[in-house]
């Protein structure tokens, strides 16, 4: 009996489109979620050196939650390039202000950072309110 480990050929993988709907959900979850999916970890043909992920649309982001006191605690940093240029900006006023960039950062920083995690970065759709352009796409849609 020969066994074989199936290896994902580039170019041969197909990427489907996965909808996560972020209203009232936890934003670690969601990012955690969305990273698995844009990595490829639930595809049966999971390849660690090609991209086999799919697309990942997250909608309602205005709307994501976080557990605790992270509203007033949890701190954004931002460096000017200047000296003593260093800014914080709270989670509040972040979401407030860009909620798409709160789902977007945790999900970046839970990819790799090197030149397929960079194209893996590209697929990442958020939006907020109920109301994305890729219905025709049909996405499948992820409960969390």
């Amino acid at each position: 009996m020969v066994n074989k480990t199936f290896m994902a050929k580039k170019g041969l993988t197909e990427n489907k489109y996965y909808l996560i709907d972020a209203k009232d959900k936890i934003l670690g979850r969601v990012a955690a979620k969305a990273a698995s999916i844009l990595r490829g970890k639930n595809n049966p043909k999971f390849t660690p050196n090609i991209d086999t992920g799919g697309y990942v649309i997250v909608i309602n982001a205005e709307k994501i939650k976080v557990s605790g006191k992270k509203i007033t605690d949890k701190q954004y940093r931002k460096y000017t390039g200047f000296h003593s240029g260093l800014k914080f900006v709270p989670f509040g006023e972040m979401l407030a202000k860009r909620p798409k960039k709160t789902i977007e950062l945790a999900v970046n920083r839970m990819i790799s950072k090197n030149p397929m995690g960079y194209k893996i970065r590209r697929k990442l759709k958020v939006y907020t309110g109920d109301t994305h352009p890729h219905a025709a796409q049909k996405p499948e849609t992820v409960t969390i």
